[in-house]
């Protein structure tokens, strides 16, 4: 009989739930920085804007021409391209909403 080498699969596994977590927040981070930045509000901090909070109207206090800055935010920065006004409208309501619409339409 000769030496028979057997072939192991290594699986690394983890929760990935953990590591998509981790990913989302980093991204929320990153997204409050760039809505701040974007936007030009310096007195507001990444920690001042709430995950769930509105980003117009009562919330953040955003307007028509700071939606007009979402969009090309989200062009340069993520490679998405909002057409519809209707679909903006649900796409920029809170930072939750548009980082799982990043996370689904980025492509960069």
């Amino acid at each position: 009989m000769g030496t028979e080498k057997k072939k192991f699969d290594i699986i690394i596994a983890g929760p990935r739930e953990k590591y998509e977590t981790m990913e989302s927040a980093q991204l929320k981070q990153r997204l409050k920085e760039q809505i701040i930045e974007f936007l030009n509000i310096p007195s507001t901090t990444p920690t001042d804007i709430a995950d769930d909070q509105p980003l117009f109207g009562e919330g953040l206090g955003l307007d028509s021409i700071d939606s007009l800055e979402l969009i090309v935010l989200l062009n340069r920065e993520y490679g998405i391209v909002i057409k519809d006004p209707k679909e903006g409208r649900k796409v920029l309501v809170d930072i939750n909403t548009m980082v799982d619409y990043i996370q689904q339409h980025r492509t960069k």
